[in-house]
């Protein structure tokens, strides 16, 4: 692994699809900073595939996380269908905040906290207002007011993660994004040759470091357990 990396001010959480393991890294990361002394707003702009009453993603954070006054959750906008958000707004007949809009919002929370860790709605390119805005256009946004911003990428640990990964890391690039690394987000106990051979290539192909994996099922934890071994699982200064 490379050395240990600093943080930005925000750190933007994407992934290379959906539903490998964003959320319990943005925890991880949480907790990580806490250690550190760090004050930490955990934003979620999207929330897909939720009504009104139920539990997201930012539930499992603050699940994960324990009892912290140290961290607070920010959910944005939240919509029923498993859908991309343009979509699920779509069907609701919903009208989404624009991506600028999205972006003061955090950069509000950027003035009271250390740092924003900002977890993404599926992948970097995911549509997630009306407009056609993203998450790497929510970096520019953000780069454009003067704060400081990078992105974690949490990849999947099998086949196919080296092409969406460079996929990901050349979108970035393309926009003068900082990619800080790559985090497997939920790697087996008995991996297998592609696996194995990923950890090695992902670093290569994404032209960034690799900052840890998180092992299989360490979503299901209790916060006291997830505490203690998080900041293990992570390689960031």
């Amino acid at each position: 692994m490379a050395e240990p990396i600093s943080l930005p001010h925000i750190v933007v959480v994407t992934g290379t699809s959906t539903d490998v393991g964003k959320t319990v890294a943005t925890a991880a990361l949480a907790v990580m900073l806490r250690r550190r002394g760090a004050s930490v707003a955990v934003v979620k702009p999207l929330q897909t595939g939720i009504g009104p009453d139920e539990d997201g993603d930012l539930a499992d954070v603050r699940r994960l996380v324990g009892p912290d006054e140290g961290v607070t959750t920010h959910e944005l906008v939240r919509l029923r269908a498993p859908l991309a958000p343009d979509t699920a707004a779509r069907l609701e007949g919903a009208s989404l905040p624009a991506v600028a809009e999205h972006a003061r919002r955090v950069a509000e929370l950027a003035q009271q906290v250390d740092v924003v860790l900002v977890e993404g709605a599926g992948g970097l390119l995911v549509r997630l207002d009306d407009r056609g805005g993203t998450l790497a256009d929510l970096g520019v946004a953000l780069r454009y007011k003067g704060v400081s911003v990078g992105y974690v990428l949490v990849a999947a640990a099998g086949l196919g993660t080296l092409n969406h990964t460079a996929l990901t890391a050349e979108a970035l690039v393309s926009r003068q994004l900082p990619l800080l690394g790559v985090l497997v987000g939920s790697y087996p106990a008995a991996p297998g040759l592609a696996e194995r051979t990923n950890l090695e290539d992902l670093p290569r192909v994404a032209g960034a470091p690799l900052l840890g994996c998180l092992p299989e099922g360490v979503g299901r934890l209790g916060a006291g357990e997830f505490r203690s071994r998080a900041p293990g699982w992570l390689r960031i200064s």
